[in-house]
């Protein structure tokens, strides 16, 4: 029997599942949210255990290879055996009283010099505990839970961490700390880690024989779902909003990531703002409604910024950063419409200034999430970014998935020779 593939997406919310056959048809997809939120790791486990177990037993039996993704940037302290030591510190969490101890530790340049990256976190964590066993990123701690092996760390999950892609070691002093044994072996996108923990799959009604392949961010796997070309840009219009495109080389500045994916250069930014805001305000049944009462050829007149709170990652890296969200119209409709050109000024910056450090322009915009979805936003983003805007409805699971199906030809590739 054909094999299948599973692809996981730990967003910001929940979880979701895909699973493709080898030509890359999506056969199944679900999802759910976590009880508790983003912070408690045991939601983690919790949600994929209820996807995997949903999965027709049909599918189930055929699957030889899983891929996970995750929220770049949510970072947990857990001992050696993943035991997690209290919550995770979710990626929107910027440390600004960590910026001095950074200037310490890497140089400016690094993307994990920001105090909203991953390094700052790490050395708040380490405030807090002292001595962890492992500090491990959502993606990198799924993958631990089904190896039952927590040591492995995917390079685009722990780039602003400090790890350096394009010298393959950890930035600035970070390797000389007394904590870098708690720092992960470092595994490039793609690699088989192994295979998934015999009594696990037992429990979670898996083939034993599942291998487990290193994942990448949750933004990344969104792009590897649009399957763009050259020219393309990527937008994900989820709970926060990620513009990413492949580059002919990396890109370098605050708030940039450069990953190395399918080995071509994918880079770009996410700000902390997109519909996780608009879910404040309004139910997804009154987004709706309210969308379709919006004329996007007309100008609302409103100047908001829609951050979710304090600090923004990208187009600018500035953890001061105060959120707009006032003057509030008596239409809802209309403030609506200022919340989206808010979101679509974000996206036309971020553009904007991926430009600025080397990056052709798109000539087409694809869009992913459940934003996508929106005409009346697609419209004032096409007209804010000068450019056509596309919708794709492959989920990030999908993309993800990619990367596993991927590791499972080489692998029979191999065999074969």
């Amino acid at each position: 029997m054909e094999p299948l593939v599973l692809g996981l997406d730990l967003g910001t919310s929940g979880v979701r599942i895909a699973v493709l056959d080898t030509a890359g048809h999506l056969l199944h997809s679900s999802s759910t949210s976590y009880a508790r939120g983003l912070a408690h790791a045991e939601d983690w486990c919790r949600a994929c255990r209820e996807l995997i177990t949903g999965i027709p037993q049909t599918l189930s039996n055929r699957l030889r290879a899983l891929a996970v993704d995750g929220t770049s940037g949510t970072l947990l302290a857990c001992r050696t055996d993943g035991t997690p030591i209290g919550r995770a510190l979710p990626y929107s969490r910027a440390c600004p009283d960590q910026s001095h101890l950074l200037q310490a530790l890497v140089p400016a340049t690094s993307p994990a010099a920001s105090s909203s990256g991953s390094l700052a976190r790490a050395l708040e964590l380490l405030k807090r505990v002292p001595e962890p066993g492992f500090l491990r990123h959502q993606a990198d701690w799924i993958n631990g839970w089904f190896l039952q092996d927590w040591r492995w760390g995917e390079e685009g999950n722990n780039f602003r961490l400090g790890w350096n892609p394009q010298k393959n070691e950890w930035d600035g002093a970070i390797s000389n700390q007394r904590w870098a044994a708690a720092l992960p072996s470092i595994r490039p996108s793609g690699t088989v880690l192994g295979r998934i923990d015999n009594d696990l799959a037992i429990e979670l009604n898996l083939p034993t024989r599942i291998s487990v392949v290193a994942g990448t961010t949750d933004s990344n796997a969104a792009v590897l779902a649009a399957n763009p070309c050259e020219a393309d840009g990527v937008t994900v219009l989820g709970t926060t909003l990620v513009m990413k495109r492949f580059t002919a080389q990396p890109l370098v500045g605050p708030g940039i990531t450069s990953h190395r994916v399918g080995g071509r250069w994918l880079c770009g930014g996410a700000s902390n703002a997109g519909a996780g805001v608009l879910r404040r305000f309004f139910s997804d049944d009154q987004l709706r409604e309210l969308s379709r009462q919006i004329d996007p050829e007309s100008a609302s007149g409103l100047d908001y910024l829609p951050l979710p709170d304090t600090g923004e990652r990208f187009p600018v890296d500035d953890p001061g950063l105060m959120p707009v969200l006032e003057p509030r119209p008596v239409s809802d409709a209309l403030f609506l419409q200022g919340l989206l050109e808010g979101l679509a000024t974000i996206e036309a910056r971020g553009w904007q200034r991926l430009r600025e450090l080397g990056a052709e322009p798109p000539l087409r915009v694809i869009s992913l999430g459940g934003g996508a979805r929106n005409p009346q936003w697609r419209r004032l983003r096409e007209r804010r970014l000068g450019c056509p805007v596309l919708s794709c409805t492959m989920p990030p699971a999908a993309g993800v998935a990619r990367l596993a199906l991927q590791a499972l030809n080489e692998g029979e590739s191999a065999q074969q020779h």
